[in-house]
């Protein structure tokens, strides 16, 4: 996939670098030579160039990019504009967008973002449900569905993957195991015939109050 990065502060740096490491072709863009070459070994290509010049980013291939994300959050009025050319005159088919705020993530909505984030509130919100889970938390799914890490309850020691009833009964579901320093996925054909085992870690999928329950065993 061909990814456009128009913004090269904390955030869009750190989404050109990894999306490049991911082995993604990436063109970031900034206006800051400095930062421009700074970044240039670590993506596919870096431009130091005016951001939210229509025929700017056309001349470098915006429009050809399968997704752009536009990282200038700060400047609200360019990141606004920038949103528009690439949705709307350049035609990209995913734009993501970073806000600062609320009613900022509602104009862009307007403008044309397919997606708007606002890192600074998902990072807290994230943080908050990490501290007060009882649990080790992993990812939210939603405001109540997650995934986390749980040491296997003493019940299901020796029980068969296929065979336990305990996480049902919670209604979760075990999507791998951390066995010493092996991963073992839910996918692979053999794992509802494991047995678990008193050391081993399960990664586990459901409510948040059901698998705060189930960590208590």
């Amino acid at each position: 996939m061909k990814f456009g990065i128009i913004g090269l502060g904390r955030f869009g740096y750190q989404v050109a670098t990894m999306l490049t490491e991911n082995g993604m072709e990436v063109l970031a863009i900034d206006s800051n030579e400095s930062i421009v070459s700074s970044i240039k070994n670590n993506v596919t290509q870096a431009i130091c160039m005016h951001m939210t010049d229509e025929l700017s980013l056309r001349s470098v291939g915006f429009q050809d990019m399968d997704c752009v994300v536009i990282a200038m959050g700060e400047n609200f009025a360019e990141s606004i504009l920038a949103t528009a050319l690439a949705k709307k005159h350049l035609h990209v088919p995913l734009v993501i967008t970073r806000a600062i705020n609320d009613i900022h993530c509602e104009i862009l909505t307007l403008v044309g973002a397919d997606r708007v984030i606002l890192p600074e509130k998902e990072v807290g919100i994230n943080l908050a449900y990490e501290l007060s889970a009882p649990f080790l938390y992993i990812a939210r799914l939603s405001k109540e569905f997650v995934i986390g890490q749980i040491d296997v309850p003493r019940q299901s020691i020796g029980v068969l993957v296929g065979e336990d009833d305990l996480l049902a009964s919670y209604h979760t579901v075990c999507i791998g195991i951390q066995r010493d320093d092996a991963f073992i996925p839910s996918n692979i054909k053999t794992f509802n015939s494991l047995a678990f085992e008193a050391d081993d870690k399960l990664f586990v999928a459901g409510y948040k109050a059901d698998l705060a329950s189930l960590s208590k065993l």
